[in-house]
């Protein structure tokens, strides 16, 4: 959780009203407010964020259905960065210097992510990245709708501590920033709580990767050693097909060797057979079971746009519905789409999620969310089993790592700076000597 030090700094930004927000000059006089949307919709990556490009579509389409914004129809951009990371950017510079869109809603990965980081800096344009990540981040130009480890990763080692009586542990990614980044705290984390440097493994894969027989004999031999074991799973994108095929294939049962995953949900469990995968778990922000009137009324509307019931909604798409309701909610406020104009006006905003409650942007740029812990069904739904009693909100530099645990992001003027060092009292994240 956030620090007490860390959250005085964060918690003012839910005082600012938009009575104290200067406003920008007018928008320009096209005849649309354009809207970049920048997933991979063919690689690796398609599989998750496909749908993300989909409900951006319906997201806009219903907007257009209320009369728009500022009194203009928002119109889509959509590009295919097709999972490659330097296309990312050269992507993100299209919308940003030909289309010229207002804003963009985009990125799955961190790899994207900080492709992309650099072009929305020198041409300060606003992203909205909406999916769970390492942290040890903050951009003003960046609104991070995802959670961050405080909100995701630590929650879910915590519980299968305390739950699950987990002593061993495996740590399984992707090979690239988010797993290692995220294991680092973890790794951190887990020696504070008293275990042992023998009981932890890491291990990281390839994008796509496939052969997963080698690996999952790996896990299963290292949960023999007679402690509870638990994999902490950081896979991304379509590897998690053959990962959990061959999980179930060598019989790795949740009651034997929980896997908690963070890159999971129900738009990739919708391709796996889930009967082997039954008390698995997933740790994330909104469940599609989620039983609130919000999430029944979201889920009906993307019923009704896909022309499917059979399609899944899950927790990145719930961020961008939270992202694009603050960005429309800002622009309203700020009177234009201007960048600087809408950033400032960004922070305090407060819309409603779709788990219960009301979500708000933090002067960090990131949010504040509930933490949940869903168990794999047999019909690929996650059944909550934990979740916090209230949001939590998301603190973008790690506690845990000694670089950066005395590092906040306050993007409110006039100290607007993402790495401002508390015992230094400057920016730029000196640390102090001893």
């Amino acid at each position: 959780m956030v620090s007490s030090t860390k959250f005085k700094a964060l918690s003012g930004a839910l005082m600012l009203t938009a009575a104290g927000m200067a406003l920008a000059p007018a928008a320009s006089a096209e005849d649309t407010i354009k809207v970049g949307i920048l997933h991979s919709l063919s690689g690796t990556m398609a599989i998750s964020e496909t749908t993300l490009k989909d409900v951006m579509l319906m997201l806009i389409d219903e907007q257009n259905k209320k009369g728009g914004l500022l009194g203009k129809k928002l119109e889509a951009v959509v590009v295919d960065p097709a999972s490659d990371w330097p296309l990312f950017a050269e992507k993100a510079k299209q919308l940003l210097e030909v289309d010229k869109v207002a804003a963009v809603f985009g990125c799955w990965t961190s790899v994207s992510r900080k492709s992309v980081l650099p072009v929305f800096e020198q041409d300060n344009g606003i992203l909205f990245y909406p999916v769970q990540y390492e942290g040890e981040e903050s951009s003003k130009n960046v609104f991070y709708t995802g959670a961050a480890p405080n909100q995701q990763a630590i929650p879910a080692v915590d519980y299968l501590m305390k739950e699950e009586g987990v002593e061993r542990w495996v740590l399984e990614g992707t090979d690239y920033v988010y797993p290692r980044t995220t294991n680092k705290i973890l790794e951190a984390y887990l020696k504070a709580k008293g275990v042992k440097p023998d009981d932890i493994m890491v291990n990281y894969t390839p994008f796509g990767f496939s052969d997963w027989q080698t690996e999952v004999s790996k896990i299963k031999e290292f949960g023999g050693a007679g402690k509870k074991t638990a994999v902490v799973s950081t896979v991304n994108g379509d590897a998690n097909v053959p990962f959990y095929k061959e999980l179930g294939n060598q019989g790795v049962k949740a009651t034997d060797i929980p896997v908690v995953a963070f890159s999971v949900g129900e738009e990739e469990l919708a391709g796996l057979d889930t009967k082997p995968l039954v008390g698995h778990l997933a740790a994330w922000n909104y469940f599609m079971s989620g039983e609130t009137p919000e999430n029944k009324a979201f889920i009906d509307k993307w019923h009704a746009f896909i022309k499917s019931d059979k399609r899944t909604t899950n927790d990145p798409m719930e961020a961008h519905y939270i992202g694009f309701n603050m960005w429309v909610k800002a622009v309203e406020m700020a009177g234009t789409t201007d960048t600087d104009a809408v950033a400032d006006a960004m922070i305090g905003v407060s819309v409603p999620n779709l788990s219960g409650g009301y979500s708000a942007m933090l002067p960090n740029h990131h949010i504040t969310k509930p933490v949940l812990i869903g168990e794999i069904q047999a019909d690929g739904q996650l059944n909550t089993v934990w979740q916090t009693s209230g949001l939590v909100p998301g603190d973008e530099w790690s506690d845990y790592l000694e670089e950066s645990k005395d590092l906040i992001s306050d993007w409110r003027k006039p100290l607007s700076c993402g790495n401002f060092n508390v015992k230094t009292g400057k920016c730029g994240g000196e640390v102090a000597t001893q």
